[in-house]
């Protein structure tokens, strides 16, 4: 089960929070290729959003190549979610780490304190995979055939 949470007053706006935290559990293993995300209706209820939040937070997803949509169907992580190049990679990271930079700058944080809780939140997606890993049941080997 996701729990998913909305922070009205944090000034980003309520599909991007939505998009951030899908995307984070996928980072982290908590969904993998293939897992079915919450209907639309059924997660704006949750929320208590308008639906049009979460369709502009699907399709945007679905855009950026993290989940399916598939008609009449619903909404899946998809199979390329983790698949990502090395130059793509590094091409969000530095959009990241430009934007980390800018607002560290402007609360005042030494980077040195700004690389100690980068270190601890990837520390804290690392138990949250290892987690995920230990709860998915083991895969059954076919039997042999005689």
């Amino acid at each position: 089960m996701l729990h998913l949470q909305i922070d009205a007053h944090s000034g980003i706006p309520v599909y991007r929070q939505v998009m951030d935290q899908l995307k984070h559990y996928v980072a982290s293993g908590t969904l993998k290729a293939g897992d079915q995300l919450p209907s639309i209706r059924d997660l704006a209820r949750s929320l208590t959003v308008n639906p049009a939040t979460i369709v502009k937070a699907y399709n945007e997803l679905q855009h950026e190549g993290v989940i399916e949509l598939k008609q009449g169907k619903g909404a899946f992580v998809a199979e390329s979610a983790r698949l990502v190049s090395q130059q793509e990679r590094k091409a969000r990271l530095r959009r990241l780490a430009s934007q980390l930079a800018v607002e560290a700058m402007q609360v005042g944080a030494q980077a040195d304190l700004v690389m100690e809780v980068v270190g601890e939140e990837i520390g804290k997606l690392h138990d949250l995979r290892a987690k995920a890993a230990r709860r998915q049941p083991p895969k059954k080997q076919p039997t042999p055939q005689r």
